[in-house]
Formats: C-alpha cells, sequence, structure tokens
C-alpha cells in the first residue's frame, strides 16, 4: 500500500521534480517507510510506500527488465506469485519478491490486457520512455484512489486530491455540479470530484496520457446480463464457498502480520470464520463502541470474541471524539460527507496503528453483492405495494425492515404512506429503489444560497446518471438494477473511500477486503435473485453457509446498518469552536454555498424541540463538512494537518 504523485509536461520545466516531491509529502500517511522519484526529461513519477510485501526489496519506483517501463503503484495484486510462475517460464528473471516488479513486467508482456489478468486492489502509473507515453489504471471497484488534472503546465495524478493541490498551476474552486451529485447520491459520480477540473479515473478503467492528448477506456464492468444455467442452491453455496476461502486465502498474503475487523454483524465474522480456518493461530481483532447504545454493537462483537477465541482489541467512541476527530475525516476525505460515520472508522483505524499493524481485513462489499443493505428489502415492498396502492396491510410489512426507527415502529398506515409513499407508481423508473433515498438526501437542496442554485442553472444529477447506465441495464431484474446503484456509486464513491481507504490510510493501515474479489463479484451477479434476497431474508447464501461457522446470536440478530450520532456530536452544549464558526452567519456568506437563514431556522427547530429528523442531520452534516472542506482546500488553512519529511528518500535520474 502507497501513495503515488506525478506531472508529465512535455515543455522543459526545471521546478516538475520539486513539485512532486512536495506532492508526495502531501499523502506522506500513505507511505511512511519508504519513498522514491523517477525524473526524467517529460516526466516525472513517485511513490510513498507502507511497507507490506518485500519489505526490503519493494522499493519504489521500479523498471521492468529492459529499463523501457518505469512503475509507481499503490496496492496488492494479490495473485502476483501465480502471475510471476507464469512471466518466469516465459524467460522473465526477477530481482525482487515484490508484486510490483511483477506488475510492471506483466506490463512490458501484455500492456493494457495485463488488467485483465491481475486480481488486486489497485491503482498504479507506468512511464514509457521509448513512446513517451504515460499509463494509468485503477481496480475494478475503486477499492484504491487515483485522480488527475490536465492544464496548461501539463498532466498531474496523485492518490489524493491534496497532492495535486501542491502544485501552484493547478486553481482551487469548488465544482457546483460535483456537489450537487454528493447532496444527492452521497458521491459524486465519476469522473467529476467536489473541485473545478479535478478528476477521478474511474473504477474499472484506464487513462493513456501522451501528446496526443487524454485516452480513457473500460476494460471492466459489472454486468447482470447472461445469468448462469440456474445451479442448485447447495451447489451455489459450495462454489460460493471456494471462491471466498480463496479470495481469503490471496488476502492474507503479506510479509506483516495480518489482523482483521470483528464489529459483531455477519460479514466480519464470515471473514473471521475463514481467517481462522486458514491459519488456527491467534488472531488479533479489533471493534469499535458507542457510549450511545442506539447505535452500539458491543454485545454481539463480545459474543464474536467469545467464539473465534481472538485477542480483541476495542473502543468505546463518544459524540465529543467524533467532533473532535470530525475536521481531520475532511481532510483525508476531500469531500463533504452528509454522515458522521467515517469518524469512528478513523478513530479505530488509529487504535490499529497505535499496535504497529498495517494489514487489516474486513468485510465491506458483501452487503452489495448479496444483496444485504434494507434499501432492497425496501424496494422489494415498495414494489409489492404499488401493485396493490389501495392494501393497508402491504405498507406494514416496512415496519419489519425498520424496527429500530421508533417513529416507524409506532406509526400509523398515514405516517407510513407519507414517509415512502414517494413516487410510489413510477415503478418504471430506473432509480425506483434509490427514489426515496436521494430525495431525503436532495432536501439539503432546498437551503442553498441563491447564488448557488445560479451557478446550477437547470443542472440535474439524474439526468447525468441516466446516461451513465450501461446499455443494457433496462433489461435486468429490478434487485441487479438496485444492485448496481448502490455498487457503483454508494459503494465505490461512499463506502470504499471516505468510510474505507481514507480514514484508513489517514494512519497508514491498508484495508483488504474478499468480499470484493472480483471473481466472487461476477459469480453473485449471476445468481438468481431468491439466493440473495429470499422473501425479506437478505444475504441468503451466506446464511446458509455460515450455519454453525459464527455465533448464532450474530446469525439470527436483525441487521443494524452502521450508523454514527449526529446532533449530540455538533449541538451539544460546548461544541468545538469549530463548530460555530462553520455554522457561523459570516462563514456561510463566505462559502457562498448555503442560505444562513434557512438553515438556521432548522437549527433554532432543532434547539427547541431536542429533535432532529435524519434529513436534519443530513443537512447539519453537510453544512458543516462542506465549509470545512472549503476551509482546508480553498481557503488553504491546514497546517495542523500537513505532513512531516519524507523517509529513505531515492531519486533515478534518467536524462
Amino acid at each position: 500500500m502507497c501513495g503515488i504523485a506525478g506531472k508529465i509536461d512535455f515543455a522543459p520545466d526545471a521546478a516538475r521534480k520539486q513539485v512532486v516531491e512536495s506532492m508526495l509529502t502531501a499523502i506522506g500517511h500513505r507511505g511512511p517507510d519508504d519513498s522514491g522519484i523517477y525524473d526524467s526529461p517529460y516526466a516525472t513519477i513517485g511513490n510513498v510506500r507502507l511497507s507490506i510485501i518485500d519489505i526490503e526489496g519493494g522499493h519504489q519506483p521500479m523498471a521492468d527488465q529492459s529499463g523501457r517501463f518505469f512503475i509507481v503503484f499503490n496496492g496488492e495484486i494479490f495473485n502476483y506469485l501465480e502471475l510471476r510462475k507464469d512471466l518466469e517460464i516465459k524467460g522473465y528473471v526477477f530481482h525482487t519478491q515484490s508484486d510490483t516488479e511483477v506488475l510492471v513486467q506483466l506490463f512490458s508482456v501484455y500492456g493494457e490486457k495485463c488488467l485483465r489478468l491481475l486480481n488486486g486492489q489497485f491503482a498504479f502509473a507506468i512511464w514509457d520512455k521509448l513512446n513517451e507515453e504515460l499509463f494509468l489504471a485503477r481496480d475494478r471497484v475503486g477499492i484504491r484512489p487515483l485522480f488527475y488534472h490536465k492544464g496548461i503546465a501539463g498532466f498531474s495524478f496523485a492518490s489524493e486530491i491534496k497532492a495535486l493541490f501542491r502544485d501552484n498551476s493547478i486553481p482551487r474552486y469548488l465544482n457546483p455540479e460535483g456537489l450537487l451529485q454528493i447532496y444527492t447520491f452521497w458521491a459524486a459520480l465519476n469522473p467529476n470530484t467536489p473541485f473545478k477540473d479535478i478528476f477521478e479515473l474511474s473504477p474499472g478503467y484506464f487513462l493513456v496520457y501522451n501528446r496526443k492528448g487524454i485516452r480513457i477506456e473500460k476494460y471492466w464492468e459489472l454486468d447482470f446480463e447472461n445469468k448462469e444455467p440456474l445451479l442448485s442452491l447447495e451447489d451455489s453455496i459450495n462454489n460460493f464457498d471456494e471462491l471466498f476461502k480463496n479470495s481469503v486465502r490471496l488476502r492474507l498474503r503479506a510479509d506483516v502480520e495480518v489482523v482483521a475487523y470483528l464489529s459483531g454483524g455477519i460479514d466480519s465474522g464470515a471473514t473471521v470464520a475463514y481467517i481462522k480456518d486458514i491459519e488456527p493461530g491467534i488472531l488479533n481483532t479489533f471493534s469499535i463502541g458507542f457510549e450511545e447504545k442506539a447505535f452500539d454493537e458491543t454485545s454481539y462483537q463480545k459474543d464474536a470474541v467469545k467464539f473465534f477465541k481472538t485477542n480483541h482489541n476495542y473502543l468505546t467512541c463518544s459524540s465529543g471524539d467524533i467532533a473532535e476527530y470530525f475536521p481531520k475525516v475532511i481532510w483525508h476525505s476531500e469531500t463533504p460527507v452528509l454522515r458522521t460515520a467515517p469518524a469512528p472508522m478513523l478513530i479505530l483505524s488509529q487504535l490499529v496503528r497505535e499496535n504497529n499493524i498495517k494489514v487489516i481485513i474486513t468485510g465491506e462489499g458483501s452487503d452489495e453483492i448479496l444483496a444485504g443493505y434494507d434499501i432492497f428489502k425496501e424496494a422489494k415492498i415498495r414494489r409489492f405495494w404499488a401493485s396493490g396502492p389501495d392494501s393497508r396491510l402491504r405498507p406494514l410489512l416496512l415496519k419489519k425492515i425498520y424496527p429500530d426507527i421508533t417513529h416507524l415502529k409506532n406509526s400509523g398506515l398515514n405516517t407510513l404512506k407519507m414517509f415512502f409513499g414517494y413516487r410510489l407508481n413510477d415503478i418504471n423508473d430506473p432509480f425506483y429503489s434509490h427514489l426515496l433515498r436521494w430525495n431525503n438526501s436532495n432536501n439539503i437542496r432546498k437551503h442553498f444560497s441563491g447564488g448557488f442554485e445560479n451557478e446550477l442553472k437547470n443542472y440535474s444529477p439524474f439526468e447525468e446518471l441516466r446516461e451513465k447506465l450501461p446499455e443494457k441495464f433496462n433489461s435486468w431484474d429490478p434487485l441487479s438494477k438496485s444492485q448496481w446503484l448502490e455498487t457503483t456509486i454508494f459503494m465505490s464513491g461512499y463506502l470504499l473511500s471516505s468510510q474505507g481507504d481514507r480514514m484508513a490510510m489517514a494512519n497508514s493501515v491498508e484495508g483488504r477486503y474478499p468480499f470484493l474479489d472480483y471473481r466472487l463479484i461476477e459469480f453473485c451477479s449471476k445468481l438468481p435473485e431468491n439466493y440473495k434476497l429470499n422473501g425479506l431474508n437478505e444475504k441468503y447464501l451466506l446464511k446458509k453457509l455460515l450455519l454453525n461457522r459464527i455465533p448464532e446470536s450474530i446469525l439470527k440478530r436483525h441487521k443494524q446498518p452502521y450508523r454514527a450520532p449526529v446532533r449530540s456530536v455538533f449541538l451539544s452544549e460546548n461544541p468545538p469552536e469549530y463548530v460555530r464558526v462553520m455554522l457561523s452567519e459570516d462563514y456561510t456568506r463566505k462559502a457562498g454555498i448555503f442560505d444562513f437563514d434557512s438553515f438556521s431556522s432548522m437549527l433554532k427547530r432543532i434547539e427547541k424541540t431536542g429533535i432532529s429528523s435524519e434529513v436534519d442531520n443530513m443537512v447539519l452534516t453537510s453544512v458543516i463538512s462542506t465549509h470545512l472542506l472549503y476551509y482546508q482546500f480553498i481557503e488553504n488553512y491546514n497546517e495542523e494537518f500537513k505532513g512531516g519529511t519524507l523517509k529513505n528518500m531515492k531519486i533515478i535520474e534518467d536524462f
């Protein structure tokens, strides 16, 4: 795991190496062990390294056998040993034990086609000095980030946006359309970001930059077409078992200790169960609990620890802790967020790092590939309700999937209709499953300033998303459409970023995700719906597989979505000073995005009643996080987060 950065300029630029060195310093948290730069007439690329595989020999940048290609690489190629054997048979000689050398050598043989051979989580850059051409690529589902900017002064790329902004030739402006996408979908639609002219390479894509310009192509996409001939449930369970076992085994490859999160849910229980089967020794696990009991899962975590007999490390998170760490969350996520949930993940990864751990296995991805989220069940019930809209019983099913939401548990038919009846009969809308969620989050727009609304003009994020849908999207079944939307937008754009890579790498910790092995994703995309969502029983196949392999209390519990408090974080009696500043009239007018009178009236209502709705909490978090983003990145006030010196810097000069 690492951070990468670079700049290509076909005009002489004496300052380019210094700029790239500064870019690397900005992302030093991603690679505190090692650093290096390759510098040539037209290209300067660099790397900061978190040493995990071949600790002594895996220094970057690294060249292929011919010396034509130079690579900087962020991530892991989990099947590198198998790929290495294939190359050795072809006569290639290796000088290190690293996956980086395998990757650059593989590219020298297969070019862009090598991407289809990789099983991993990666973002890498390769400079072809013969053709004077840069190649960038990102893994299939966007586990590792990669951003770029093309300007008058050349082409720049980096693992994080803060590194790009170390180049003073790159302007700092917020992107109104990108922000509206975030306030609607919880994430910007690739390749957009919250910043103008800063783009993210989409998952499953590669980019080529040379004197002719930029070429971007797709090499993989999530596809629910061509369902496999129907396997029996037993055969499907056996196939999943073999794939998942192999995925976990590959993700245990490291020259450092590998540990696991143990949250008290089915997914982390599954990963720990398989780790213990493969490596029966003592496993270190980590979890976080909450002082506010509505969010706490500690009792289930204790059940899991007792069952698996792990050496467990945990901490309890308070609203004050979340408030304290929230500015750091925005610095590392580089985007507004609609919830505070990333903050506890940042705190937890700090605990991991304090225990001298670099690699942790986690359960993200299961809910997407096996239809585990409540939104899938909600959409199924709404479709059933729409087929008999006058039914008094069908809407009551919605109470079954949200037993933890008090006002719904005790609500009557009219309340359910008001809350869940939005566009109930629009069952042919491609976004039907997500209409309710996106309508709720889109309430943030009601608090925009007149000036910001004018910048948006008639822009519709829904129309832009509609244009990005796969060609065969409308031929898929309803669940497949829902899964595509959830995986492509929410998982890649938010879950793996603001709650995943960014919060772990802020503390120099690499997360690994066995459920996101591309072979497992492709297998599950071909499964019939009832193997995933059986009635209202989510992750049906996985639950069958895990019978007697994880605690029964966890297997049979109602799914509790991971959440964190909001109102008690920002509206306590003594909130941090930054909260007061970010919610002030002066700062609101300076940033120019929200209307102070509008959201302040909401705050007065919350203060008076002591009650805030989910929509209120999203508005509150959005305003604070957006203003922090403006403060840290547009105004450039971020001294408290700036990194230190680069470690073990080695420079390859190739002139």
